[in-house]
């Protein structure tokens, strides 16, 4: 949104494509803000603001200063050559450049109680982010229970410590999978206590009250029982929304998309990344914001740059250079000739 916000004010005339409402793809218009309650660590409001209130004042920011909305699937893209060729459900979409800032989503075990609200829980004592919910009043003094065994989830225990009377994290094995320094972070933290070889079957509660408890199965014995909490945290790890793009942007192991150095250039020029799609590390809103303010920034330059048709047929670029109607030579300002070779060997 905030790449929006920013391409708009610089009369890029931008199209901002958003995934619609779907409850099986736990999917909603305005990203993970749309289920975050309180969002208390934003800049600007020093009483907290509703994600979804803060989404619509992005959103009225952004169609203020001109953007257009599409909520559509996106079934296919095409980077080989520009204009990009993005297609949609019932549309076919040119773009001069393309800023990917489709986000990453938490893994979900699929069990029940977990979906959104009023389906589930989520939102109403279930989170997959401690940073976002876990200073929230909701979960103040409260036992609490992370589940996973990775570096997530001990990053998330420990931080919870903060807030949480007791955290308990629940690991199907009986070692956990997490770096060894997390692993003796999480071992002296006096607050934390783990169920092992535990399985997660069932979030329980009431829309009333939120979580109550989480229905638990031991893997040794098969024992099934009730674990009374008020709270409770999948911390399974982050995947990011990549697949469209895999074979033809550069990406890490994982699916995030790489970028380069300070910038949010991708592989293919007039390509750019921000937010959470490129950043495994802090996945936070206001950092996600910065990285879709230099997508922006980083799109005007790149089209400043690119060469002017003129009525000749030549094009002319922003330093003076011009190139023939063949496109076969650049014309410098000072005269020299040169071929217009894109691949020179």
């Amino acid at each position: 949104m905030t790449a929006a916000i920013y391409t708009a004010r610089a009369n890029l005339n931008p199209l901002l494509i958003d995934a619609p409402a779907d409850t099986e793809r736990q999917t909603t218009p305005g990203g993970q803000l749309m289920i975050t309650t309180d969002v208390e660590n934003y800049p600007g409001f020093a009483k907290g603001i509703e994600g979804p209130d803060l989404m619509m004042e992005f959103r009225k920011q952004a169609e203020r200063f001109g953007t257009e909305f599409l909520e559509e699937w996106i079934n296919e893209v095409e980077l080989q050559e520009r204009p990009f060729t993005l297609h949609t459900d019932n549309k076919i979409v040119k773009a001069e450049t393309l800023i990917i800032a489709s986000g990453a989503s938490a893994k979900w075990l699929g069990i029940p109680g977990e979906a959104k609200t009023p389906n589930g829980f989520g939102g109403n004592g279930v989170s997959a982010c401690a940073t976002c919910d876990g200073p929230l009043p909701a979960f103040r003094n409260k036992r609490l229970v992370v589940v996973g065994g990775g570096d997530t989830a001990m990053e998330e225990a420990t931080f919870l410590t903060r807030y949480a009377s007791r955290v308990y994290v629940v690991h199907r094995r009986d070692k956990l999978r997490a770096s060894k320094i997390m692993q003796d972070k999480a071992f002296r933290n006096e607050k934390i206590e783990f169920l092992w070889n535990t399985q997660p079957l069932e979030i329980v509660g009431t829309h009333e009250q939120g979580v109550t408890g989480i229905r638990l199965k031991s893997a040794e014995s098969g024992e099934e029982r009730t674990f009374e909490c008020e709270g409770v945290f999948i911390a399974i790890g982050h995947k990011p929304n990549t697949d469209l793009f895999k074979g033809q942007i550069e990406m890490d192991s994982v699916g995030y998309i790489r970028t380069n150095g300070h910038s949010t250039a991708t592989n293919i020029p007039g390509v750019f990344a921000c937010g959470d799609v490129q950043d495994s590390v802090y996945r936070q809103a206001v950092t996600a914001a910065g990285t879709g303010c230099m997508s922006a920034i980083d799109a005007e330059r790149f089209l400043d740059h690119l060469p002017v048709e003129m009525p000749s047929g030549e094009e002319v670029t922003m330093d003076g250079e011009h190139i023939t109607p063949d496109h076969q030579l650049i014309i410098t300002a000072t005269g020299e000739v040169f071929p217009n070779d894109p691949h020179p060997e």
